[in-house]
């Protein structure tokens, strides 16, 4: 695939500008349904109504649908509407009930007490109780990517009765409270998972959870269909009678199917970045760039380190030195985005590191330092052949652009694209790779969203979304590890700090962009986004005009 030119495009300021205005508009309309902000005389909010059929547009197929062991993003737009977490949170991070209906922190913050919501069935009709709990954080701190990290200090989940539970700490965990949502850390049913593996489980074929709405089918390479709870805990939600979740992983076709009226909503941006102002401007369509905040996705570029050409640090330097990053934020994302020089997403402004500054486009010093490392060119002009994965939420033309780059310098390419769960497979299982383009989730804190990719305690192979590159250092470990635990704002961010600048030397990874994640939905679809998670939410307040 030949990648264009930024001369092919429309400025980019023109770019920004348009979609700008529209998502402008979009807000100004009020994607929860509210009067548009002009209005003479205000006007109550339509009030929701049952009924109705919500296409829900996931872009990739999930390869299981909880995300107890898993944090693939098609798995995390599912998971949700079946299976619950104790907490989830408003568009300002304020914590609010779900399973869990109060809440409370010791003073050391060593313990967290839950009390649970009563009456909760799962949907096999068994009672949701502490123990389940009790045994859902224990699985996550065994084989979660990130939970491994979050739930490290949990010595013990104490059960008193069947609807309190207790999390006692070894160290403070200061960034817990905000990690209890249902895509991050869910509950799962004791009874389904006891002395099983959660990774083969078959409730990641066909959920059973407490959520809104039931798992009723899913037809492989085409849908999965997730009808009402009647008796869901929250009386009278969910509003809508069924979501259909559908595959498309082709962008263009997804253009497609909005344009024809096949869908009702999708996260991401779903479309082609040089699609999204057109679609966005369809009649009764509109697009949202709230929910967005609990996730943080980037794109990073990964070394594998098994590979000894890539443990010399002048080659993943001349590497970074190849890669025009504000040229990739042009041309294959249109501009959505910020450049990152960091592996923590500059967007994350709490722990971002200001004074670092990207390697540079400079392929001089590029070409020098791989002359430097003992790998001349050959006759033909190239040093050496890598191969090169990337998860297919990058696109194949963030593939391109790299394989291209590093053609430049004498690195001649072998860019294999994949699906999503074979990519899966191949990067974390078969570990068939020399570089991977990743996007992974910065979140909300790095301890849950950095932590896991660069810690050498989360190296697990078939794990998906851990330590991929297979990298150990001590120093990094120890400050990841203090950062964990460390409850004093201000000391917790020096650690973050000093982590960014050990990673950073030592060209560890390359955090290449942070991307914009723009949400689509038809205008009827009401309530789509009322927290940090988007439509990665339970969607038990959504409903359709009629």
């Amino acid at each position: 695939m030949a990648l264009p030119t930024t001369d092919t495009f429309p400025s980019l300021a023109s770019r920004r500008a348009a979609l700008k205005g529209l998502l402008a508009v979009a807000c100004v309309l009020g994607a929860a349904g509210g009067a548009p902000a002009w209005a003479a005389d205000p006007q109550p909010a339509p009030q929701p109504v049952r009924g109705g059929v919500l296409r829900f547009l996931v872009e990739h197929e999930p390869s299981t649908l909880v995300t107890i062991a898993h944090t693939a993003g098609p798995t995390q737009r599912v998971s949700p509407k079946v299976t619950e977490g104790l907490l989830t949170y408003d568009l300002d991070f304020n914590p609010k009930p779900a399973l869990a209906t109060e809440w409370s922190v010791s003073p050391d913050g060593l313990t967290y007490t839950f009390k649970l919501r009563e009456g909760v069935k799962w949907h096999d009709g068994r009672d949701f109780t502490a123990d389940d709990v009790a045994y859902s954080i224990q699985l996550l701190k065994e084989g979660h990517p990130r939970g491994r990290g979050t739930f490290a200090s949990v010595t013990a989940v104490e059960t008193p009765d069947p609807h309190t539970a207790i999390i006692r700490l070894s160290k403070p965990a200061p960034y817990l409270l905000t990690a209890l949502d249902a895509n991050e850390s869910p509950i799962v049913a004791k009874h389904i998972y006891e002395g099983t593996d959660p990774l083969t489980n078959k409730n990641g074929a066909a959920p059973i959870g407490t959520g809104p709405f039931i798992f009723k089918e899913w037809v492989r390479g085409s849908h999965i269909i997730l009808e009402r709870n009647p008796d869901y805990w929250d009386n009278g939600k969910p509003y809508l009678d069924r979501i259909v979740v559908r595959f498309i992983a082709d962008q263009s076709a997804r253009s497609a199917a909005f344009e024809a009226g096949e869908l009702d909503l999708a996260g991401g941006p779903p479309v082609p970045y040089a699609d999204l102002a057109r679609v966005s401007a369809l009649p009764g369509i509109g697009a949202e760039t709230r929910g967005y905040e609990y996730a943080g996705r980037m794109t990073q570029l990964y070394f594998n380190f098994e590979r000894p050409i890539l443990q010399d640090k002048r080659v993943r330097l001349a590497i970074a030195h190849a890669i025009d990053q504000q040229k990739l934020l042009d041309v294959v994302y249109y501009g959505y985005g910020k450049v990152a020089p960091s592996v923590i997403s500059p967007k994350l402004k709490a722990f971002f590191d200001p004074s670092l500054e990207p390697y540079g486009f400079d392929l001089k010093a590029a070409n020098r330092l791989l002359d430097e490392a003992g790998y001349p060119r050959k006759a033909d002009g190239t040093r050496f052949a890598l191969k090169l994965y990337a998860n297919p939420f990058n696109t194949q033309a963030s593939g391109d652009f790299v394989k291209q780059a590093l053609a430049k310098v004498g690195i001649a390419v072998d860019f294999q694209f994949f699906d999503f769960s074979t990519y899966i497979q191949k990067a974390y299982t078969g570990r068939d790779f020399d570089l991977t383009l990743e996007s992974l989730q910065n979140l909300f804190d790095p301890t849950l969203g950095v932590q896991r990719t660069l810690w050498s305690k989360n190296f697990r192979v078939g794990l998906p979304f851990s330590n991929a590159s297979h990298y150990a250092n001590p120093e990094v470990d120890r400050l990841l590890e203090a950062a964990a635990i460390e409850p004093d704002p201000a000391k917790r961010r020096q650690l973050w700090l000093d982590f960014q600048k050990v990673v950073y030397a030592d060209v560890a990874a390359l955090g290449l962009i942070a991307t914009d994640g723009v949400t689509i939905f038809n205008r009827k679809v009401k309530n789509h986004t009322i927290g940090v998670t988007g439509v990665d939410a339970s969607f038990a307040d959504v409903w359709i005009e009629k």
